[in-house]
Protein backbone atom coordinates (compact mmCIF):
# COMPACT_ATOMS: atom_id res chain seq x y z
CA UNK A 1 0.00 0.00 0.00
CA UNK A 2 3.24 2.60 -0.33
CA UNK A 3 6.43 2.16 -2.70
CA UNK A 4 8.59 0.95 0.36
CA UNK A 5 12.08 2.43 1.54
CA UNK A 6 14.86 -0.04 -1.19
CA UNK A 7 18.58 0.59 -0.87
CA UNK A 8 18.73 3.15 -2.99
CA UNK A 9 16.05 5.23 -1.15
CA UNK A 10 18.43 5.27 1.94
CA UNK A 11 21.65 5.67 0.26
CA UNK A 12 20.21 8.99 -1.20
CA UNK A 13 18.47 10.13 2.38
CA UNK A 14 21.58 9.25 4.18
CA UNK A 15 23.61 11.43 1.55
CA UNK A 16 21.28 14.51 1.14
CA UNK A 17 21.29 14.29 5.38
CA UNK A 18 24.76 14.14 5.70
CA UNK A 19 25.80 17.13 3.37
CA UNK A 20 23.28 19.32 5.20
CA UNK A 21 24.43 18.06 8.78
CA UNK A 22 28.34 18.80 7.12
CA UNK A 23 27.31 22.41 6.11
CA UNK A 24 26.29 23.11 9.65
CA UNK A 25 29.28 21.57 12.47
CA UNK A 26 32.31 20.00 12.27
CA UNK A 27 33.36 16.35 11.30
CA UNK A 28 33.03 14.69 14.55
CA UNK A 29 29.63 15.92 14.83
CA UNK A 30 28.62 15.20 11.68
CA UNK A 31 29.50 11.51 12.64
CA UNK A 32 27.51 11.62 15.41
CA UNK A 33 24.55 12.79 13.75
CA UNK A 34 25.16 9.97 10.76
CA UNK A 35 25.35 7.03 13.78
CA UNK A 36 22.25 8.74 15.21
CA UNK A 37 20.45 8.78 11.54
CA UNK A 38 21.80 5.16 10.91
CA UNK A 39 19.69 4.24 14.20
CA UNK A 40 16.94 5.81 13.41
CA UNK A 41 16.47 3.67 10.10
CA UNK A 42 17.94 0.42 11.73
CA UNK A 43 14.76 1.19 14.50
CA UNK A 44 12.52 1.94 11.65
CA UNK A 45 9.32 -0.78 10.90
CA UNK A 46 10.05 -2.21 7.34
CA UNK A 47 8.51 -1.39 4.12
CA UNK A 48 7.66 2.33 5.12
CA UNK A 49 8.45 4.94 2.10
CA UNK A 50 11.05 7.14 2.77
CA UNK A 51 9.02 10.17 3.47
CA UNK A 52 7.68 8.17 6.82
CA UNK A 53 11.16 9.09 8.62
CA UNK A 54 11.29 12.87 7.50
CA UNK A 55 9.60 14.31 10.52
CA UNK A 56 12.14 12.16 12.48
CA UNK A 57 14.85 13.46 10.29
CA UNK A 58 13.73 17.41 10.85
CA UNK A 59 14.02 16.68 14.75
CA UNK A 60 16.85 15.55 15.01
CA UNK A 61 18.24 18.04 13.12
CA UNK A 62 17.02 20.31 14.96
CA UNK A 63 18.00 18.56 18.38
CA UNK A 64 21.42 18.81 17.22
CA UNK A 65 21.80 21.60 15.42
CA UNK A 66 19.07 24.01 16.09
CA UNK A 67 18.26 23.74 12.17
CA UNK A 68 14.49 25.06 11.74
CA UNK A 69 11.58 22.48 11.67
CA UNK A 70 10.42 24.79 9.14
CA UNK A 71 13.84 25.69 6.99
CA UNK A 72 12.40 25.60 3.97
CA UNK A 73 10.10 28.49 4.79
CA UNK A 74 11.64 31.42 3.20
CA UNK A 75 11.46 29.42 -0.47
CA UNK A 76 8.13 29.05 0.00
CA UNK A 77 7.38 32.46 0.64
CA UNK A 78 9.25 33.13 -2.24
CA UNK A 79 7.52 29.97 -4.43
CA UNK A 80 4.40 31.66 -3.67
CA UNK A 81 4.99 34.93 -4.53
CA UNK A 82 6.71 33.98 -8.04
CA UNK A 83 3.65 32.18 -8.63
CA UNK A 84 0.99 34.80 -7.70
CA UNK A 85 3.13 37.13 -10.07
CA UNK A 86 2.05 35.06 -13.02
CA UNK A 87 -1.45 33.45 -11.98
CA UNK A 88 -3.50 36.16 -13.72
CA UNK A 89 -1.77 35.01 -16.74
CA UNK A 90 -1.73 31.41 -16.78
CA UNK A 91 -5.30 31.27 -15.91
CA UNK A 92 -6.24 33.42 -18.65
CA UNK A 93 -4.24 30.89 -20.70
CA UNK A 94 -5.86 27.96 -19.17
CA UNK A 95 -9.25 29.08 -19.05
CA UNK A 96 -8.91 30.62 -22.81
CA UNK A 97 -7.68 26.81 -24.32
CA UNK A 98 -9.53 24.50 -26.04
CA UNK A 99 -9.58 22.21 -23.43
CA UNK A 100 -9.19 24.01 -19.94
CA UNK A 101 -9.20 20.88 -17.92
CA UNK A 102 -6.30 19.66 -20.03
CA UNK A 103 -4.42 22.94 -19.89
CA UNK A 104 -5.01 23.21 -16.22
CA UNK A 105 -3.22 19.48 -15.72
CA UNK A 106 -0.52 20.86 -17.87
CA UNK A 107 0.62 24.13 -15.62
CA UNK A 108 0.03 21.64 -12.32
CA UNK A 109 2.42 19.50 -13.02
CA UNK A 110 5.11 21.37 -14.24
CA UNK A 111 4.27 24.02 -10.76
CA UNK A 112 5.84 20.16 -9.34
CA UNK A 113 9.24 21.46 -10.42
CA UNK A 114 8.82 23.97 -7.71
CA UNK A 115 10.78 21.47 -5.09
CA UNK A 116 13.35 22.37 -2.86
CA UNK A 117 13.76 19.02 -1.11
CA UNK A 118 14.01 16.62 -4.07
CA UNK A 119 15.56 18.90 -6.58
CA UNK A 120 17.95 20.31 -3.76
CA UNK A 121 20.00 23.41 -4.89
CA UNK A 122 18.81 22.73 -8.56
CA UNK A 123 15.29 24.63 -8.79
CA UNK A 124 15.75 27.72 -10.34
CA UNK A 125 12.98 30.15 -10.78
CA UNK A 126 14.44 32.06 -14.02
CA UNK A 127 14.37 28.42 -15.47
CA UNK A 128 10.93 28.07 -14.38
CA UNK A 129 10.07 30.86 -15.97
CA UNK A 130 10.95 29.97 -19.06
CA UNK A 131 8.59 26.51 -19.30
CA UNK A 132 6.04 28.36 -18.10
CA UNK A 133 6.27 28.66 -22.22
CA UNK A 134 5.82 25.41 -22.90
CA UNK A 135 3.45 24.04 -20.84
CA UNK A 136 1.18 23.57 -23.39
CA UNK A 137 3.77 21.21 -25.21
CA UNK A 138 3.74 19.01 -22.18
CA UNK A 139 2.55 15.50 -23.02
CA UNK A 140 1.39 12.59 -20.43
CA UNK A 141 -0.89 9.00 -20.98
CA UNK A 142 -4.30 10.68 -22.58
CA UNK A 143 -6.27 7.66 -22.34
CA UNK A 144 -5.52 8.44 -18.30
CA UNK A 145 -6.50 11.87 -19.19
CA UNK A 146 -9.62 10.74 -20.47
CA UNK A 147 -10.64 8.28 -18.02
CA UNK A 148 -10.12 10.57 -15.66
CA UNK A 149 -12.34 13.68 -17.07
CA UNK A 150 -14.62 10.96 -16.77
CA UNK A 151 -14.59 10.10 -13.17
CA UNK A 152 -15.13 13.61 -12.84
CA UNK A 153 -17.86 14.12 -15.41
CA UNK A 154 -20.13 11.20 -13.14
CA UNK A 155 -18.46 11.86 -9.48
CA UNK A 156 -19.71 13.98 -6.64
CA UNK A 157 -16.52 14.71 -4.46
CA UNK A 158 -13.09 15.52 -5.66
CA UNK A 159 -10.37 15.58 -3.19
CA UNK A 160 -7.06 17.47 -4.21
CA UNK A 161 -3.60 16.34 -2.45
CA UNK A 162 -1.76 18.70 -3.02
CA UNK A 163 2.44 18.93 -2.41
CA UNK A 164 4.31 21.67 -2.20
CA UNK A 165 4.22 25.80 -1.54
CA UNK A 166 4.08 27.78 -4.71
CA UNK A 167 3.05 24.61 -6.95
CA UNK A 168 0.00 24.88 -5.00
CA UNK A 169 -1.07 28.35 -6.86
CA UNK A 170 -1.45 26.01 -10.00
CA UNK A 171 -3.17 23.75 -8.25
CA UNK A 172 -5.59 26.55 -7.75
CA UNK A 173 -6.10 27.24 -11.83
CA UNK A 174 -6.47 23.34 -12.54
CA UNK A 175 -9.06 23.18 -9.91
CA UNK A 176 -11.02 26.02 -11.12
CA UNK A 177 -11.01 24.83 -14.52
CA UNK A 178 -12.06 21.63 -13.44
CA UNK A 179 -15.12 23.63 -11.26
CA UNK A 180 -16.31 25.27 -14.12
CA UNK A 181 -16.47 22.41 -16.80
CA UNK A 182 -17.89 20.01 -14.01
CA UNK A 183 -20.38 22.48 -11.76
CA UNK A 184 -21.53 19.91 -9.71
CA UNK A 185 -18.78 18.38 -8.45
CA UNK A 186 -17.45 19.49 -5.09
CA UNK A 187 -13.84 19.91 -4.49
CA UNK A 188 -11.47 19.90 -1.59
CA UNK A 189 -8.09 20.59 -1.06
CA UNK A 190 -5.96 18.69 1.22
CA UNK A 191 -2.54 20.27 2.61
CA UNK A 192 0.06 18.98 5.47
CA UNK A 193 -0.59 19.25 9.09
CA UNK A 194 2.34 21.46 9.21
CA UNK A 195 5.59 22.42 8.02
CA UNK A 196 7.42 19.78 6.80
CA UNK A 197 10.02 20.46 4.07
CA UNK A 198 8.40 23.01 1.49
CA UNK A 199 5.49 21.71 1.34
CA UNK A 200 2.34 23.33 1.33
CA UNK A 201 0.38 23.89 4.77
CA UNK A 202 -3.07 25.99 5.29
CA UNK A 203 -0.64 29.10 5.00
CA UNK A 204 -0.13 28.99 1.64
CA UNK A 205 -3.24 27.78 0.31
CA UNK A 206 -4.25 30.78 1.98
CA UNK A 207 -1.69 32.35 0.64
CA UNK A 208 -3.11 32.03 -3.03
CA UNK A 209 -6.22 32.32 -2.17
CA UNK A 210 -7.55 28.67 -2.71
CA UNK A 211 -11.65 29.01 -2.81
CA UNK A 212 -12.03 25.54 -1.97
CA UNK A 213 -12.99 23.88 1.27
CA UNK A 214 -9.28 23.25 2.78
CA UNK A 215 -8.27 20.43 5.30
CA UNK A 216 -4.99 19.34 6.48
CA UNK A 217 -3.79 15.56 6.75
CA UNK A 218 -3.24 16.02 10.68
CA UNK A 219 0.50 14.99 10.41
CA UNK A 220 3.95 15.81 8.96
CA UNK A 221 5.02 13.14 6.68
CA UNK A 222 5.35 13.92 3.02
CA UNK A 223 2.37 12.47 0.95
CA UNK A 224 -0.93 10.96 2.31
CA UNK A 225 0.61 8.09 5.18
CA UNK A 226 -3.49 6.25 5.65
CA UNK A 227 -2.59 5.11 8.71
CA UNK A 228 -1.73 8.49 10.57
CA UNK A 229 -4.47 10.72 8.75
CA UNK A 230 -6.36 12.83 11.03
CA UNK A 231 -10.21 12.01 11.37
CA UNK A 232 -11.09 14.44 8.67
CA UNK A 233 -8.48 13.90 5.84
CA UNK A 234 -9.40 10.16 6.62
CA UNK A 235 -13.25 10.83 5.78
CA UNK A 236 -12.16 12.86 3.27
CA UNK A 237 -10.13 10.14 1.48
CA UNK A 238 -12.80 7.21 1.84
CA UNK A 239 -15.88 9.37 0.72
CA UNK A 240 -14.01 10.72 -2.35
CA UNK A 241 -15.31 9.90 -5.85
CA UNK A 242 -11.82 10.93 -7.23
CA UNK A 243 -8.64 11.64 -5.95
CA UNK A 244 -6.25 13.46 -7.79
CA UNK A 245 -2.72 13.39 -6.00
CA UNK A 246 0.40 15.52 -6.90
CA UNK A 247 3.49 14.49 -6.32
CA UNK A 248 5.85 11.74 -5.62
CA UNK A 249 5.67 11.23 -2.14
CA UNK A 250 1.41 10.73 -2.74
CA UNK A 251 3.05 7.93 -4.94
CA UNK A 252 5.05 7.15 -2.32
CA UNK A 253 2.42 6.81 0.33
CA UNK A 254 -0.60 5.75 -1.61
CA UNK A 255 0.48 3.63 -4.38
CA UNK A 256 -1.44 -0.05 -4.38
CA UNK A 257 -3.93 1.21 -2.04
CA UNK A 258 -6.97 0.83 -4.43
CA UNK A 259 -8.73 4.31 -3.55
CA UNK A 260 -9.73 5.62 -7.33
CA UNK A 261 -6.85 7.96 -7.42
CA UNK A 262 -4.91 10.01 -10.72
CA UNK A 263 -0.71 10.44 -9.54
CA UNK A 264 0.76 13.95 -11.25
CA UNK A 265 3.82 14.78 -11.05
CA UNK A 266 7.55 15.10 -12.09
CA UNK A 267 9.69 12.41 -12.30
CA UNK A 268 12.74 13.48 -10.11
CA UNK A 269 14.56 10.83 -8.51
CA UNK A 270 16.39 7.96 -9.77
CA UNK A 271 14.16 5.49 -7.88
CA UNK A 272 11.02 7.13 -9.81
CA UNK A 273 13.26 6.56 -12.97
CA UNK A 274 13.57 2.93 -12.32
CA UNK A 275 9.84 2.57 -11.09
CA UNK A 276 8.49 3.82 -14.17
CA UNK A 277 10.92 3.52 -16.73
CA UNK A 278 10.89 6.98 -17.61
CA UNK A 279 13.73 9.83 -17.61
CA UNK A 280 14.25 12.71 -15.18
CA UNK A 281 11.37 15.10 -15.56
CA UNK A 282 9.50 13.89 -17.49
CA UNK A 283 5.42 14.69 -16.91
CA UNK A 284 3.53 11.96 -15.35
CA UNK A 285 -0.08 11.17 -14.96
CA UNK A 286 -0.83 7.70 -13.57
CA UNK A 287 -4.15 5.99 -12.34
CA UNK A 288 -4.26 3.56 -9.53
CA UNK A 289 -7.43 1.49 -11.03
CA UNK A 290 -6.35 0.16 -14.84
Amino acid sequence: MSIAMDAACLQCSLRRNLETAQSLGSAEETMDFARDLMKLYLDGPKNVPSTWYTPKIARLLHERYGLEIDRFRQEKLDSNALVLSHMEDIRRRVMDADNPVLAGLQFAILGNYLDFSALQGQVSFERFAEMLDSAGDMRFDMAVFERFCRDLQKGKKLLYLTDNAGEIGFDRIFAEAIAKTYPNLEITFCVRGGPTLNDATREDAETVGIPFRVIDNGNLIPGTQLDQLSAEAKQAVETADVILAKGMANVETMLGCGYNIYYAFLVKCQRFVNLFGKPLMTPMLVSEIR
